[in-house]
């Protein structure tokens, strides 16, 4: 049995911190919501229930002194987006599945990732919430496995970088949210304004 197959197949997490936080105006990953930088709680969300766990990081943010505290994979590919963290984690563990967190998820919690890890198919490419808002895969609180990688790779090389997509038509074993604001993610500075107003 292969690694693509194999339901022993060791799982690592990965937070994807290397966007540029365009419409926020500020580094996402560095917003405190619940005591600390956002990266960091995110990274000890996912060390709660795995046993390894990187942060995505581009070349330029490697020294970056949050960052640079933590276990780092730096992205490879250029202009790929959040498939840069995922293709770059698979290229150093190719035996190993990735659970792909955004560093923007302020409540997403223990539970939901447990109940991905637990509602896993080892035998699909890859295993994800639909979304509560459009009913679309989620791919940025999801499963990737060793087998995700061929096509996914595929698709960034003739610029396809969509990672929702690569999901959409991939063999994606599909899961009902479990929370309904677990994956909603805070973009823009209303939205943080928002959240801020309803957190304790």
């Amino acid at each position: 049995m292969n690694a693509s197959t194999d339901s022993t197949t060791t799982v690592y997490g990965l937070v994807l911190s290397g966007g540029a936080s365009q419409r926020m105006q500020r580094d996402k990953a560095l917003i405190d919501y619940h005591g600390e930088p956002q990266l960091l709680w995110t990274y000890h969300l996912l060390a709660s229930v795995l046993p390894r766990v990187f942060i995505s990081v581009r070349n330029d943010q490697r020294n970056e002194p949050l960052r640079r505290e933590l276990p780092q994979i730096v992205d490879a590919y250029e202009d790929a987006g959040p498939a840069a963290g995922i293709l770059s984690a698979q290229a150093l563990y190719p035996d190993v599945a990735w659970l792909v967190v955004a560093c923007d998820l302020p409540r997403l919690d223990a539970a939901t990732l447990q109940h991905l890890l637990q509602a896993r198919d080892p035998k699909r490419e890859a295993t994800a919430f639909v979304s509560s808002h459009d009913g679309l895969p989620e791919p940025l609180c999801a499963l990737w496995e060793p087998a995700s990688r061929a096509k996914l790779l595929a698709r960034v090389e003739e610029g396809r970088s969509c990672p929702r997509k690569a999901l959409i038509q991939g063999d994606t074993q599909l899961l009902q949210p479990y929370a309904a604001d677990a994956l909603d993610n805070i973009n823009t500075p209303e939205e943080l304004a928002t959240l801020r107003a309803t957190l304790p």
